[in-house]
């Protein structure tokens, strides 16, 4: 059977286009014939020659070869990683036209979704240098372990030593640890490494690789001693039980005065500045309600400081985050718990219709069926949190269609220099 002749790849030549715009995820949009083009480390008015490459979604991506003409609003980035290193996206912008960028992703969602003329307050920005959780890539090869964040569209893990996102508590644990990864590890192992700064001191959770064995137990509990961590945990998937190793101190974050025990890897909120902000939205959102459904209630980041001045009813459907927000609350009277799905089982109308306001803080899906029935409900204020925009704005047209009223939008930057922007809104029903 005879071959047939095998096509060459098509190589593009080198073209130049002018940034119009910066897109959602970050990269800069061009025009290239007729068809969009995502180019990344590019600001509005930037000239550049870009290399075409593959097609992305409705357009085709591009590498950027060369910066011709810089564009107003372009900046020196602070960091010596960034372009190499795929954790941040926009250390390029002047500090004015970053700020403006994430408050114009919020003011198009809700574009998009038909509403317009909202109030969106300029974005509450938290600082760098105050990430207090991060995951990080680990793998050792040749002879030498690398931790750090992927590289730009890439499996390669970049160097990030001198990281200007995460606490300096946590920058000064990743040398440490890479030589703690080179000394445990065979050559070819990879695993993650999930760092938080809480009250007690550093807990860090190893995800993957081989399973420690006794003597590289001893080395992690002898490394926890040496550097004076609270708690050092292992387990083998994401999905898996972690394994403590080394249990010094016992750990908690506090939420409006109550102390919560955290499990290793349990979800917080990146930094303690962009929970402050939230946490302060939440609460003026609620005003002075008397009785708070709280969804998606989580650890109670949002629970006890309402707990303060309403009772508050907490709802979650992770059986671990449950358990831990009961046990924190069973010394407040006025903090009720239940756990239960609500994406599968969403309070129904009749429920939600004795409380003064409610709470939701969903996953980046959103919460279509529960925002139904908070609609149904004639509830009268509802505050909703959402780390995706997108699905926010589908969400509050829910809410909006059965006659509430979106009255703010308060974006909060919790992840700098990253496309990722979170927001707290305030709904209020008609009459």
């Amino acid at each position: 059977m005879a071959r047939r002749p095998q096509r060459k790849a098509r190589t593009q030549a080198p073209v130049e286009v002018t940034v119009g715009e910066i897109g959602a995820r970050g990269d800069g949009l061009a025009d290239y014939g007729g068809r969009r083009v995502y180019v990344p480390l590019t600001v509005p008015g930037d000239r550049v020659r870009i290399l075409p490459g593959e097609p992305r979604g409705d357009g085709i991506a591009a590498r950027l070869l060369d910066v011709l003409e810089p564009g107003p609003d372009r900046a020196v980035p602070p960091c010596s990683h960034f372009g190499i290193c795929g954790g941040c996206a926009l250390q390029h912008l002047t500090d004015g036209a970053y700020a403006g960028w994430k408050r114009a992703q919020v003011v198009t969602a809700l574009s998009r979704a038909g509403l317009t003329g909202i109030d969106v307050a300029p974005t509450v920005r938290t600082p760098p240098a105050s990430r207090r959780r991060a995951t990080f890539a680990a793998t050792r090869r040749g002879g030498r372990a690398t931790l750090g964040f992927n590289e730009r569209q890439s499996h390669r893990i970049a160097d990030i030593s001198g990281c200007l996102v995460v606490e300096p508590g946590i920058r000064a644990l990743l040398g440490p640890l890479e030589d703690l990864l080179t000394a445990m590890l065979p050559d070819g192992a990879a695993l993650d490494v999930t760092v938080a700064v809480l009250e007690g001191g550093p807990d860090v959770l190893l995800t993957g690789g081989p399973e420690p064995g006794l003597d590289a137990r001893e080395r992690l509990a002898a490394f926890a001693e040496e550097q004076d961590i609270a708690r050092l945990s292992w387990r083998r998937s994401p999905s898996s039980p972690p394994e403590p190793v080394a249990a010094r101190r016992p750990v908690h974050v506090r939420f409006g005065g109550t102390a919560v025990p955290v499990e290793p890897g349990a979800f917080l909120q990146a930094s303690g500045e962009g929970e402050a902000a939230l946490v302060d939205a939440v609460l003026a959102g609620v005003g002075g309600a008397r009785k708070v459904a709280d969804l998606f209630a989580g650890l109670g980041t949002f629970t006890f400081p309402m707990a303060r001045t309403a009772t508050v009813h907490a709802v979650e459907g992770d059986a671990s985050a449950m358990a831990t927000l009961s046990a924190a609350a069973r010394t407040l009277p006025n903090v009720t718990t239940a756990r239960r799905d609500l994406f599968e089982d969403p309070l129904t109308a009749s429920e939600l219709s004795r409380f003064d306001a409610v709470v939701f803080d969903p996953p980046r899906a959103g919460a279509r069926e529960q925002s139904t029935r908070i609609a149904e409900s004639g509830v009268p204020v509802v505050v909703a949190v959402s780390c995706n925009p997108a699905t926010f704005a589908r969400d509050a047209r829910i809410l909006t269609d059965s006659g509430y009223r979106l009255e703010s939008v308060t974006p909060v930057d919790q992840f700098v220099w990253s496309a990722h922007i979170e927001l707290v809104a305030r709904f209020r029903a008609a009459g």
